[in-house]
């Protein structure tokens, strides 16, 4: 059997992260390999294939696509030329996993994510959190009911992004802002954690002076009457974590979108349960192989990482947005 080919859209840092991920998946038995780079920039396609031992570079995408006929591409170029990008490789047939956030608004999540199911095509966004053990044991923990009843939820994510412009965090024209690059983490951890539909919601943003958005606040009423307050920023550093209170404890996860430890406090124990993950060597490893497990067995969606979820949260990227007005 040959071996599953990705092909990269974009030369970045989180590339070089993504195939030293296939890579390891690859001596795991997973039969997988980074076939080819495509980058706006031949120099930097060519100097990232040097540095990984691909194959394959290029500075035109469609010409990546039309003379490669990769199995999948990892999109990991910034956030404006996401939904371009990915409605590119659904024309040429080709399965996407696309980095976060993957779109800019509901409509391209509904127009894009309608295009690869019309087109049977698989999607997902890159949402590689989901995936870790850590968030993965807070949530068996609260669906075991080891915290009792959930009673209510917070997260906060953040960092100071550097001031400099262009660049990709604060620049509108390459897609910043925290709801985008941040904030799309607390909302996607927090909702798969507590494992309940979202009722209702509030939003409240303030603008940087590059017109993107800085600071947001989510209020969300979860199914069951149960709150949770979300805190995404790139003007400040936060204490990064996320915290679901129950009635007979609490569970915090720290630094919740690449946490390797999480904590189980009871009321009645005097001593907290402390999950350490030994086993990661590379994150991104986990939504690689749902990739290769979704695309070998002929689906269209990750059902950890659903359609539904992504264009959820483009819609509340949208109201973020607005708030700011």
């Amino acid at each position: 059997m040959s071996k599953f080919k990705f092909a990269i859209m974009g030369a970045g840092k989180i590339a070089h992260k993504f195939c030293d991920a296939v890579r390891l998946l690859d001596e795991w038995g997973e039969n997988c390999c980074v076939g080819a780079v495509a980058s706006k920039s031949m120099e930097r396609a060519e100097k990232f294939a040097g540095e990984k031992g691909i194959p394959g570079f290029y500075d035109s995408y469609e010409k990546m696509l039309s003379e490669e006929k990769p199995d999948c591409v990892y999109i990991a170029t910034t956030n404006d030329s996401h939904y371009a990008l990915c409605r590119l490789c659904i024309g040429y047939g080709v399965p996407i996993l696309c980095e976060k956030a993957m779109f800019m608004s509901g409509a391209e999540a509904r127009d894009c994510l309608g295009y690869a199911q019309k087109q049977g095509v698989f999607a997902m966004e890159a949402m590689w959190s989901r995936f870790l053990p850590a968030v993965n044991k807070s949530r068996e923990w609260l669906l075991d009911g080891r915290i009792g009843e959930p009673v209510f939820g917070e997260a906060a994510v953040g960092f100071r992004a550097p001031k400099d412009l262009p660049n990709r965090y604060l620049s509108p024209e390459l897609g910043g802002g925290a709801a985008f690059d941040i904030t799309v983490y607390a909302y996607q951890i927090m909702t798969y954690v507590l494992d309940r539909k979202v009722e209702r919601l509030h939003v409240e943003a303030t603008a940087t002076p590059s017109g993107v958005d800085g600071t947001e606040l989510i209020l969300l009423r979860f199914e069951g009457g149960v709150p949770a307050v979300l805190k995404g920023t790139l003007m400040t550093s936060p204490d990064e974590k996320l915290i679901v209170y129950g009635t007979e404890g609490k569970i915090l996860l720290p630094r919740p979108h690449y946490s390797n430890e999480a904590f189980l406090i009871r009321f009645d124990s005097p001593e907290p349960e402390h999950f350490i993950d030994t086993e990661t060597k590379n994150g991104f490893t986990y939504e690689i192989k749902e990739v290769l497990d979704c695309i070998r067995a002929g689906k269209l969606e990750s059902e950890r990482v659903s359609h539904r979820l992504t264009i959820d949260y483009a819609e509340v990227s949208d109201m973020i947005l607005a708030s700011m007005e």
